[in-house]
């Protein structure tokens, strides 16, 4: 048991340098030897648990998206009413944003760059499911706009990561009424006119 122990250790260690260096470096600048510094293990270690940094870099992309989704739909219940659910959705993922930053802007920068394999965005995409549940119902019933989810993600929940950036560099502090007033404009945006 320790020594399956001490191996989930070194994967988690690899995962959190591979964050940190990803987020302060960009992944072209983050080789596998500083990774394996930064995680305090020696080079071939990573070979032990992923094929290469490709490998590394789109499993910790989908560890991340699924702690990501895991606290945005602890709460959710698909029966709710589709405006409940999206507010409870969208602040529930504000609070992640903000609280979990180092895996925010990870996602952020794999959702904004070509260095997640097709695969893997894929496979991170399920993880949004409920979500993407609740736009199709929304849409059926009249309440969501019949676009495109791409769309509906892009006006409704990637402003938080320009959000969570400026709050992070200090240039703007989002307090209640700023998130009340970004979960506000995210639903106009997405919800039929009426």
């Amino acid at each position: 048991m320790a020594k399956l122990q001490k191996s989930i250790d070194k994967r988690n260690a690899l995962v959190k340098a591979t964050i940190e260096l990803v987020n302060n470096n960009g992944f072209h600048a983050t080789p596998m030897s500083k990774i394996a510094k930064m995680a305090k293990v020696s080079p071939a270690t990573i070979y032990l648990y992923f094929e290469n940094k490709q490998d590394l870099v789109n499993q910790t992309y989908i560890d991340v998206k699924a702690e990501y989704t895991k606290y945005a739909f602890a709460n959710y219940d698909p029966t709710m009413p589709i405006k409940e659910g999206f507010e409870m959705i969208w602040k529930r993922i504000a609070d992640f944003k903000l609280k979990e930053c180092e895996y925010a802007m990870f996602l952020a920068q794999c959702d904004n760059t070509p260095m997640i394999d097709e695969e893997s965005r894929q496979e991170g995409i399920k993880h949004l499911q409920p979500l993407l549940d609740l736009w199709e119902r929304g849409k059926k019933e009249g309440v969501i706009k019949p676009i495109s989810d791409y769309i509906l993600y892009a006006y409704a929940i990637n402003p938080l990561s320009f959000l969570m950036m400026t709050q992070k560099s200090g240039a703007f502090t989002l307090d209640k009424t700023h998130l009340e007033e970004a979960y506000q404009s995210a639903w106009s945006s997405i919800k039929m006119c009426k």
